[in-house]
Parts: structure tokens; C-alpha cells; sequence
């Protein structure tokens, strides 16, 4: 009879080493470019404008061409990373918008950036609930929220370079640089990932296909642990299922929780890509130089990374119920970016990195709350729906702003408040009905127990 080795215990066991610092090494590097290519189009914004004679409203389809993509493509590289592997899935997402990235520093009218947007966020939404996946499902217990929280936590750091960019290299080299970077960084580094990014170690358990790999992974783990002959992988703590449907997504106390998920990703996003969409635009609509908007605009990202790493540990212990207390708090903190743009450039400087430090220690915290709800089979796929759903908010976000983008700046500020008011409330009802599952499912509490 094969001798079967538990794979949740063993990671338990061994604790962190070499390959997890590997592995979240190259998440980092993951979810910078894919930050950096998120961001992109909003420091390109206020050059488009001026070299192609634009009025600040026609770029909201632009703005939203990617988020378009997004949309699809979570849902698309959830299903490539459930069914052949994290590795495959993030390689070929950053190919996808490595290449479209790169053609769009070639565009010449908003048709034809729109369409190379469009297609480019079809990669960049592959990346996000794979580097969650990965991070879970590779990880003991005691870290496995903190691996996944500290990669995806570089994602708004990746999104403030483009302000870098904008500042220091697109005076002399046009903003097409924008776009040249942010093609070639991700087609290197899915080159270089083929032969050094880890795959996931649950993903791996669960696959024959992969036993090679696995063996292999379990020997740099930990060289003293023999794989018996003929062994069977298990991951005992989750429940697994064969294939995908959707709704295996709705099942075990999750039909309520899993659409009040894809509601809080949409109220969030809708928020945060008004503001990374809008602001640099907006602040020279107060006459402020264009340096000030891309100073903002870095603030939101900056603050972003600090406020994802800083909570980390928070958000890991008390999940849903710590992110909806940030929720609150992000209400006043984004109201006020308007009138601190009026007052000076050190009171925007705060506004905007407090509001960043909020709305994406937010989506951070939901981002891998929400897809640890799910097991390991179903994660990738799970965390896919979820950000591809929300993506509805992310596009309505930046063309909300372009209909009402002649209202004073100051209350374009104050409406883009609502979605986390909204958010908050949303938040606390699925911190209620997540805690009365686990309640009913005492079977799923150890997968979902944090340390």
C-alpha cells in the first residue's frame, strides 16, 4: 500500500526557507511590472493630451481598455492556473502584455491605443490570483496569508515608477518610454521565469503530471525528508474538486458570500481607478504644474505599498473584519484629495498618500482574504472570478470621471468617496457570514484559520 504524505503538515513542519525566499523574490519582481503596467496609461495621460490634442474626457475609454481586459483575463489565467499550473499561467500572462505594452509606444490615435490597452489587460489580469495562489498554497500555515500579502503588497510600489518615468525620462524621451519599459521589463522576466520561477507546492501534490517537480521541490525543502516509493500526495486540509464549475463557487455556505465578494472587489476598484485614472489629469484642471499631478498620482502608489505591508499582519489575523474598519477610514481621507489639492502641494502629498495607503491596503487585504475563502483547487479560479467581476467597478470608475469630469475638483473628490462608504457595509456582511460558515463547515477552518 503507498505510504501518503501530508502536504499541509509537512510545510507546517519545515517553516520557511530557500525556496519560499525564491519564490516571493520573484512575485515581487511580478507585481511590480504589473503594477508599473496598471498605471502606466494614467502618467502618459496629460502628454496624450497635449501632443494629440485631446480634451481630458475623450481618454476614459482609454482609461478603462485595459481594466476591459482585465476583466476577462482574471477569469481566463484563473482557469490556466487551476488546471496547468501557476508557472504557466503567470509566464504567459506577462508575455501577452509584455508584447502589447511594447506596441503601444507605437500608437498614433486613441483607436489604436485603446485596442493595444484592451489586449494588454487580458495579460495583466492573469497575475494577481496567481501570485496569490501561489504564495497560499507554498507556504506553512503561519505565513501563508503573509507571503501572499507582502507579494501582492508591491504592486502599488510598481505603479508609482511610471511617475518616476514621467518625471525624469519622458521630458527627453517622449512618453512612448512609458509603454517601452513597461513591454520589455515583463517579456524578460517570463524568459528568465521559465528556468527559475517555483511552482506552486499544493498545485504540484495535486497533479501526477507534476510528481517529478514535486520530489525535487521536497528535496530543496528539506534534504533529510525521504519521498517514499510510490508515495501519494495529499492536501489534507481542503477539500478538493475534480475540473472546474462555476458552481462549485457558490456551494458550501458560499452563495451569499461568494456575490457580495465580486461586489466588494467592484466598489473598490471603481474607487481606486478614479483615482489612478483621474488625478494627475485633475490636478492640472486646479492649474497645478504637471510634476504636482504625477507627484499625486506616485503618492497614491507609495502610500499603497506602505499601507499593504503595513497591515499585513492585521489583515491576516482579523481579515474581513480589519478590512472593513480601513474601508471607514478611507471615506474622510479620499474626500479630502480635492480640497487639499487647493491648499498646497505637501497637503495633496498627505491626501493622497493616506488615500492610497487606505484603498490599496484594501484591495491587498481583500485580494488574498478573499481568495483564501477558497480550496486550492479551486483558488486560482476562485481569486480569478473575483478580480474579473470587480473589474466592472474598475471600468466604471475611470468613465464615471470622464462624464463628470467638469464638476469642481473638490466634489469629484467627495462622490468618489461613496464606493467606500458602500464598501464598508459590504465588508462587515461578509465578515459575519464567512465567520457563521466556518461555524456550520467546521471541516473548512483549518484551510481558512490564520495564524
Amino acid at each position: 500500500m503507498a505510504e501518503v504524505v501530508q502536504v499541509s503538515r509537512l510545510l507546517d513542519q519545515r517553516g520557511l526557507s530557500s525556496f519560499h525566499y525564491n519564490l516571493i523574490f520573484w512575485c515581487v519582481l511580478l507585481s511590480l511590472i504589473d503594477g508599473y503596467d496598471i498605471a502606466a496609461i494614467a502618467f502618459a495621460a496629460p502628454h496624450l493630451v497635449r501632443e494629440w490634442g485631446l480634451k481630458p474626457g475623450q481618454l476614459g475609454p482609454v482609461f478603462s481598455a485595459s481594466l476591459v481586459g482585465i476583466l476577462f483575463g482574471s477569469a481566463l489565467f484563473g482557469w490556466i492556473g487551476d488546471r496547468y499550473g501557476r508557472k504557466i499561467a503567470l509566464i504567459s500572462s506577462n508575455l501577452l502584455f509584455g508584447v502589447f505594452t511594447f506596441a503601444a509606444a507605437y500608437s498614433t490615435n486613441l483607436e489604436q491605443l485603446f485596442w493595444l490597452r484592451l489586449l494588454a489587460g487580458l495579460g495583466i489580469g492573469g497575475v494577481i490570483p496567481n501570485i496569490v495562489a501561489i504564495n497560499t498554497e507554498s507556504g506553512p500555515r503561519k505565513y501563508k496569508a503573509t507571503l501572499a500579502l507582502i507579494a501582492v503588497g508591491f504592486v502599488p510600489i510598481g505603479g508609482a515608477i511610471p511617475g518616476v518615468v514621467a518625471a525624469t525620462l519622458v521630458p527627453s524621451h517622449g512618453w512612448q518610454i512609458l509603454f517601452t519599459i513597461g513591454g520589455i521589463v515583463p517579456i524578460v522576466l517570463a524568459v528568465i521565469g521559465l528556468f527559475a520561477l517555483p511552482e506552486s507546492i499544493k498545485f504540484m501534490a495535486l497533479h501526477e503530471s507534476q510528481r517529478a517537480k514535486m520530489e525535487k521541490t521536497l528535496a530543496a525543502l528539506d534534504p533529510g525528508f525521504k519521498v517514499p516509493p510510490n508515495a501519494t500526495f495529499i492536501v489534507e486540509d481542503e477539500q478538493q474538486f475534480r475540473g472546474f464549475n462555476p458552481a462549485y463557487l457558490f456551494r458550501q455556505g458560499l452563495h451569499l458570500i461568494t456575490p457580495l465578494l465580486w461586489l466588494l472587489f467592484a466598489l473598490n476598484l471603481m474607487g481606486y481607478f478614479f483615482l489612478l485614472s483621474w488625478t494627475p489629469t485633475l490636478m492640472q484642471m486646479l492649474k497645478l504644474p504637471p510634476s504636482v499631478g504625477a507627484l499625486a498620482g506616485a503618492m497614491i502608489q507609495i502610500g499603497g505599498t506602505v499601507g499593504s505591508l503595513a497591515l499585513a499582519r492585521w489583515f491576516e489575523r482579523q481579515r474581513f473584519f480589519a478590512i472593513a474598519i480601513v474601508f471607514v477610514i478611507a471615506v474622510p481621507v479620499v474626500a479630502s484629495i480635492g480640497f487639499a489639492g487647493t491648499t498646497s502641494t505637501t497637503a495633496l502629498a498627505i491626501a493622497t498618500f493616506c488615500a492610497g495607503f487606505c484603498v490599496l491596503g484594501i484591495q491587498t487585504g481583500i485580494n488574498v482574504a478573499g481568495a483564501l475563502v477558497y480550496p486550492t483547487s479551486l483558488r486560482a479560479n476562485g481569486s480569478g472570478w473575483e478580480l474579473g467581476i470587480g473589474r466592472i467597478g474598475s471600468i466604471i470608475g475611470p468613465l464615471v470621471g470622464a462624464l463628470f469630469v467638469g464638476l469642481p475638483v473638490e466634489k469629484l473628490y467627495m462622490w468618489s468617496s461613496l464606493p467606500f462608504a458602500l464598501g464598508a457595509v459590504v465588508c462587515f456582511a461578509i465578515w459575519k457570514l464567512n465567520e457563521a460558515r466556518l461555524k456550520a463547515h467546521p471541516e473548512l477552518q483549518a484551510a481558512q484559520a490564520p495564524a
